[in-house]
């Protein structure tokens, strides 16, 4: 539930509520239950089942007259690229040529099975005026219709035939990896690409959030060569234990569940979870130069470990709150290097909540050169007033209500809210987080936000990256340049 802003050239999603990670464990039992209780920040019914082989359906009806979104939420991402230890020193956990998988499969999905060809799977969705996509991130892989509720059990059809008989040859296979190359090489073109790639390079040195979700560069330019290994990754990650089906929209529950069995019944369980080794605690502080080739103005990008997404205590939205205090549009910070002295074109900063502990990152363009030490300065002065001296109470409880309210606004459409309800299932698998979450908020004091802020914003956990042009200058390190990059790896 993305409270503030992104900037998708970079990856770069500010969440100040709840996003992404994963899908929770699913009961062998169907089993039916029901939201929306007077009170609950969600306003909306949920009906959910699970079928005997895992797959976890949930039903969300929705005033939107013939209209329904299909979501299926794969709880696999870029987080999931973990391969047996030992062929590359320089990346400990991984094996060359296996991140970016994730990513791949979004494109693979639609290449078409024996009953649905690539052209047949198009022209039915064209036919029916729906709108078909789908997304991958660090901790999930998400696909959605949003078409006539007329069309569902079609949809229905068509989705589960893909997931369960997915089919390409190693031709296809082939050409889908250099549209990725080719992906990955028009993403490059931006300076925050090399930026992100950096940051989390530096920040991360065991666990797979080092690499981004499209994955190394080095990695892509092989993925050619990996067929074999990619339907290994299917058949391992495409189970239905591991992925839930969600519809929004003008929808009947029972009918759906009936739907989901007939269709999504008979796929086989066989889902097996990624060894994902643990982020050791930063010691030191880490910083980068990258020198960008082209004329642009000095960026610099922070980013801070903080811990994984979770509602068992305030800590998740005591760190959302932090994200506000300091840099919404309301914020002391903001107004200074924004609207006061004009230092910056932009200021943003926030938690990217993870299912894995992950980074509070901050995001600034400096007007010029000369300014970027100034700025580190005074984001520095303003995140020690916060950990020094407790915020104001009223101004906590005027981000709590702007919080709260902000989401409600977001669920304007089917899949607006199948979209928020995405991020809970991705970041813990409980619809029911998604109220715990804002009672935790509420219950977030002055004294856990200086609490907070005096854990993440230690020295010894910051990673820093600075990209200027030029910026190499007499008397400091040799700048990383873009040729330096593997996808994120930095390593030669």
């Amino acid at each position: 539930m993305p409270i503030a802003t992104s900037l998708a050239a970079a990856g770069f999603v500010l969440l100040a509520a709840a996003t992404i990670a994963t899908t929770a464990a699913h009961s062998a039992t169907p089993a039916e239950s029901a939201g929306g209780a007077n009170g609950s920040v969600f306003p909306f019914r949920v009906q959910q089942k699970s079928l005997d082989n895992g797959l976890r359906v949930i039903v969300i009806p929705y005033d939107s007259p013939g209209t329904v979104a299909f979501f299926m939420v794969v709880r696999t991402g870029s987080r999931d690229e973990v391969e047996p230890p030992g062929r590359d020193p320089a990346r400990p956990g991984q094996s060359p040529g296996h991140s970016g998988f994730a990513h791949f499969f979004e494109h693979m999905m639609f290449r078409g099975t024996e009953k649905y060809s690539q052209d047949r799977y198009n022209e039915t969705i064209k036919g029916m005026g729906a709108d078909s996509n789908a997304s991958t991130a660090d901790d999930v892989t998400r696909y959605y219709i949003v078409g006539p509720a007329s069309q569902l059990e079609t949809i229905m059809d068509m989705e589960s035939d893909r997931f369960k008989n997915l089919k390409y040859s190693e031709e296809a296979f082939r050409t889908e990896a250099l549209a990725v190359l080719g992906e990955y090489n028009k993403s490059a073109s931006s300076p925050y690409t090399p930026m992100v790639e950096k940051l989390r390079d530096l920040a991360f040195t065991r666990h797979t959030y080092k690499h981004t979700t499209i994955g190394f560069v080095a990695d892509i330019k092989a993925m050619p060569g990996y067929y074999q290994y990619s339907l290994q990754f299917f058949n391992r990650f495409y189970r239905p234990e591991n992925c839930t089906l969600m519809l929004v929209g003008d929808v009947d529950a029972q009918r759906v569940f009936a739907l989901a069995r007939r269709y999504f019944g008979d796929w086989k369980k066989g889902y097996q979870p990624a060894p994902v080794a643990p982020e050791p605690p930063q010691s030191e502080r880490k910083e980068a130069r990258i020198d960008w080739p082209n004329p642009t103005r000095p960026r610099i990008w922070l980013g801070y470990h903080m811990p994984a997404f979770s509602t068992r205590s305030v800590d998740s939205a005591a760190l959302d709150a932090i994200g506000e205090l300091l840099f919404s549009e309301s914020a002391p910070l903001y107004r200074e290097l924004v609207i006061d002295r004009q230092w910056v074109d932009f200021l943003q900063g926030g938690p990217q909540h993870h299912r894995d502990p992950y980074l509070f990152m901050v995001l600034s363009q400096a007007k010029s050169e000369d300014l970027v030490g100034k700025i580190r300065e005074t984001i520095d002065r303003h995140i020690r007033e916060l950990r020094t001296n407790p915020v104001d109470e009223q101004r906590l409880a005027g981000v709590k209500s702007h919080v709260r309210y902000a989401f409600a606004l977001r669920l304007d459409t089917p899949r607006a809210v199948a979209d928020q309800v995405t991020e809970f299932l991705a970041l813990s698998g409980d619809l029911a987080d998604i109220d715990r979450y804002f009672a935790q908020y509420q219950r977030v004091t002055p004294a856990d936000v200086q609490r907070l802020a005096r854990e993440v914003f230690r020295p010894q956990n910051e990673t820093i990256v600075i990209l200027t042009h030029p910026a190499d200058k007499p008397g400091t390190q040799r700048p990383v340049s873009p040729a330096d990059h593997r996808g994120g790896a930095g390593h030669d």
